[in-house]
């Protein structure tokens, strides 16, 4: 017996199609189809899902057409159709989701691959949207920041921008917003980045932008670039800073000083050229390390009385500039003077009283120059003026100077060739014992004839060479040429006397005088006792180096005397230290025992201190009968100068002698 379901299939199936199933059936495909196709609400199945719906919609329609025609199926027929149609729809509803399957897979796998990338990369990675909301963000950025991902996701993008910079942020992206202008989108800039713990940190950006449905987003890829600016600030501060002082160096005070120009013609500014005075002597004394140490003191006392518009540079070795706006001549006269103030009081270096003064050279604009090049070289040509002239002092620029540098500079370049080319001789001057008007001694005193020029004076070409270098062989020159003559005046049978050489500061910085002293006596044959070093009180710059170097050279055995008493950075209590035999009076002071009550006064003093300290005094400069008549009655023992014989070369010295045998037999 059949059962009551097939018997209904039979049934209906053996009647015309009817419009009302043929519509019902229709709206249970698409039901179906629908239900099936956004059941779990699948990502990325937006295409597929609207191919599935038309394929079944037009299978679905077809066959109500087909039906509403009128035309009586087959029973047979139909069963067929309408199993095809179900297996088709479920075909496509299987396809549709296993494809949708395998791209949300595909998908979650791109998403772990791009949360990989982004975790393990070095630089700082952020995401955030339109709002400017941390939607991302990686741990190279929480390195940087110091903000976990927890602190920041969801927050703005304004925790890591500091307050000066935020309004500037906002006032571009609106501007992109508004516009779609992309400044800096696409690019690689450097930014001021906001550490959580409120430090600010130089970070290089790059920054992307794409869309999507979902509004626009923007990708930061950040990188910390403070080695980088440290290693840039370390090259800049050797391209335009002095390494030793810190100062600006030569390249960076032609920049300030160019871009001055630039602004102005017509303003008024000086340039002062400083360089120190016996800064050689210290820097040979002590060594290049206290030197440099000397140098930084000095550029502290300078820093303490300049402007702060004012720029001071070092120009190199003992050369210092400093650029001054608004300065008149009558300002920079009182400034310059500043300058060597501060640098009198002594410096102490290690443990020792040290002295320097400052020659101060001065240029002003517009009238000294409308370039850099002019301004510094004629404020150079004025302190080398500023030197000549004493030292320790300031000179103007004067047009006039440019023919005094021509010919220092030719100077310098002679000094150099002078020497082999034998246009130096030593002359010689007596020193006379007041009491018995007797020869006692000479000094031994360098002239220069240039071939072109002429004479030189030594007041002109002495303080050259000491500044270029050459004074170590010149006075090498002279001190070998006065032991050889010495020599071969005692040889020719002139009753034996002391030679008295002059040392100037420099050489007796050289640590090795006391070779060079040795070496000339072995070379002439010349008994040391009979050998004089007359050292300048300028030698004095380090009381402990000096006495060590002055028992050298007594051990020697010659004698030491302190040439222009008087007139240096002289301490009394170096009288008692240090092992010499005489003080040479100044001639400033022995010139002016006639007219200057306080010269004769002081010349007093030295005479009886001298004796005190039982030292013999010569005194120098004596012109007049009334000068040696002073100096007799107040006990100094000998005196030189033109009142009795001018300097005189060797072979006048041979006559000398001879004159005075005739007249002591006579």
């Amino acid at each position: 017996m059949k059962s009551k379901g097939l018997f209904f299939i039979e049934h209906h199936l053996s009647n015309t199609y009817n419009l009302s199933l043929v519509i019902l059936f229709v709206a249970i495909a698409i039901f179906t189809a629908g239900v099936a196709l956004d059941r779990g609400n699948l990502k990325y199945t937006k295409h597929g899902s609207r191919f599935n719906w038309v394929a079944v919609v037009t299978f679905s329609i077809g066959l109500g057409i087909w039906a509403m025609g009128g035309y009586a199926v087959d029973r047979t027929l139909l069963i067929y159709v309408t199993i095809i149609s179900i297996l088709t729809l479920f075909a496509l509803v299987y396809t549709s989701l296993k494809t949708a399957s395998q791209l949300e897979a595909q998908s979650e796998e791109l998403e772990l691959k791009f949360e990989s990338i982004i975790e393990s990369a070095s630089d700082a990675i952020i995401v955030a949207d339109h709002n400017r909301t941390i939607l991302q963000w990686n741990h190279s950025a929480t390195d940087l920041f110091g903000y976990t991902s927890k602190e920041v996701i969801g927050q703005s993008m304004t925790a890591i921008i500091p307050e000066r910079f935020q309004d500037d942020h906002e006032r571009g992206m609106r501007r992109y917003e508004s516009t779609g202008e992309k400044r800096v989108i696409g690019q690689t800039v450097e930014l001021i980045g906001l550490r959580k713990d409120g430090l600010e940190v130089p970070i290089e950006m790059s920054l992307g932008m794409w869309k999507t449905d979902k509004g626009t987003f923007f990708s930061s890829i950040i990188r910390d670039i403070s080695e980088r600016k440290r290693i840039e600030a370390q090259i800049n501060d050797l391209v335009y800073l002095d390494p030793l002082t810190g100062l600006p160096n030569r390249r960076l005070f032609n920049d300030r000083l160019n871009a001055l120009l630039e602004r102005t013609q017509q303003e008024s500014f000086a340039l002062y050229y400083i360089d120190l005075d016996n800064f050689k002597v210290i820097n040979d004394r002590f060594g290049h390390s206290i030197g440099d140490q000397f140098l930084k003191h000095v550029t502290t006392r300078i820093q303490s009385i300049i402007l702060k518009s004012d720029t001071l540079a070092r120009l190199g070795g003992d050369e210092f500039i400093i650029l001054s706006p608004h300065t008149t001549s009558n300002l920079a006269a009182h400034r310059a003077q500043e300058l060597i103030n501060v640098l009198q009081p002594p410096f102490e270096l290690e443990n020792e009283e040290v002295f320097t003064g400052a020659s101060v050279g001065i240029s002003l604009h517009p009238s000294d120059g409308h370039t850099a090049d002019e301004l510094i070289k004629n404020a150079d040509i004025a302190m080398y003026r500023a030197k000549a002239d004493g030292k320790n002092g300031y000179q103007f620029f004067t047009h006039e100077l440019n023919e005094s540098v021509s010919r220092r500079s030719s100077l310098s370049m002679a000094l150099r060739k002078g020497v082999g080319r034998g246009e130096f001789t030593v002359h010689y001057q007596p020193q006379i014992q007041l009491e018995s008007e007797t020869v006692i001694g000479m000094e031994a005193l360098v002239r220069w004839h240039h071939p072109e020029l002429g004479m030189i004076s030594p007041g002109e070409f002495i303080p050259i060479a000491e500044e270029t270098g050459s004074i170590h062989r010149l006075g090498e020159f002279v001190l070998n040429e006065a032991c050889r003559q010495n020599k071969a005046w005692q040889d020719a049978g002139i009753p034996p006397f002391r030679v008295a050489v002059n040392i100037s500061a420099v050489q007796f910085a050289q640590k090795d005088l006391a070779e060079v002293v040795s070496r000339a006596l072995a070379a002439s044959g010349l008994e040391a006792e009979y050998l004089e070093l007359e050292l300048t009180e300028s030698v004095i710059q380090s009381a402990d180096r000096a006495i060590e170097t002055m028992n050298e050279l007594v051990a020697l055995g010659v004698h030491l005397s302190i040439d222009d008493f008087g007139t240096g950075y002289s301490s009394l209590s170096y009288l008692k230290l240090f092992p010499i035999d005489t003080l040479k009076i100044d001639q400033h002071f022995t010139k002016n025992i006639e007219s200057d009550e306080k010269d004769a006064a002081l010349v007093k003093t030295i005479i009886r201190m001298a004796h005190e300290l039982d030292l013999n005094v010569i005194a120098e400069g004596v012109e007049t009968a009334h000068q040696v008549a002073f100096l007799k009655a107040e006990s100094c023992n000998q005196a030189q100068g033109y009142f009795y014989n001018r300097p005189m070369p060797a072979e006048d010295i041979e006559v000398f002698f001879q004159q005075l045998d005739k007249t002591s037999s006579s």
